[in-house]
């Protein structure tokens, strides 16, 4: 018994195991090819993106681009699957010019979430984790707020308190909320979960709900 398991099982096995991995590499790069498919098809939405063979980096698949036309992305930048990115030039009866300028090697994680009504600048090197909220404006505002609450939210007009500016080598950990008006400096640290709602200087780290400086490194 042991001799037939040696001779004939053992070599059976090693061959399934085989052709198992050898599976799974083809699923990987039938993986590959699709989401460079996929980047060279979504990229012609936004109004810069290099290609892949022009030093563009990767975008994943089911990402929702609104206002492609004024948005620019650098070289070698990633942006994780299922994500938004929004520049709304309209809302009912207003109107806007909005701008969302993200820089070259960026990585921005699932599910981010950007949108601009006004402008929103993301420099060099900037990390993004996963469900990160990025957003220059709200539902509501201005002198006539207190009347504006009579309406459902989804009726109330867009406003923005000023643009957002991330400067390079910056890192937002997973669902951070980045709010309008808001200017991060280079090299800061944004705790996960944190909601930044003030100026935050570089080489920060800041954590919480208003997020609050923890530590500026030396």
């Amino acid at each position: 018994m042991k001799r037939l398991v040696k001779i004939i099982i053992f070599p059976i096995f090693f061959i399934l195991v085989r052709f198992l991995r050898l599976f799974h590499f083809i699923n990987k790069l039938n993986a590959s090819f699709y989401n460079y498919f996929y980047t060279e098809w979504k990229r012609n939405e936004f109004k810069v993106c290099p290609g892949l063979f022009n030093g563009g980096g990767i975008i994943m698949p089911r990402i929702n681009v609104i206002g492609g036309r004024y948005i620019s992305i650098g070289e070698n930048t990633y942006i994780g699957k299922g994500s938004i990115i929004s520049a709304r030039d309209r809302y009912m009866n207003q109107k806007f010019t909005p701008s969302i300028k993200i820089g070259n090697q960026c990585g921005f994680g699932e599910s981010t979430h950007i949108t601009a009504i006004n402008k929103i600048v993301i420099g060099d090197g900037v990390l993004l984790g996963n469900f990160v909220i990025i957003t220059d404006n709200s539902h509501g505002g201005g002198e006539h707020f207190a009347d504006q609450l009579l309406l459902p939210p989804i009726y109330r007009p867009l406003s923005s308190k000023g643009p957002i500016i991330i400067e390079d080598n910056v890192w937002i950990g997973d669902k951070a909320t980045i709010l309008p008006g808001v200017k991060i400096g280079k090299g800061a640290i944004i705790g996960a979960n944190s909601v930044v709602t003030k100026n935050v200087p570089a080489r920060a780290v800041v954590g919480g709900s208003p997020a609050k400086i923890i530590k500026i490194i030396d």
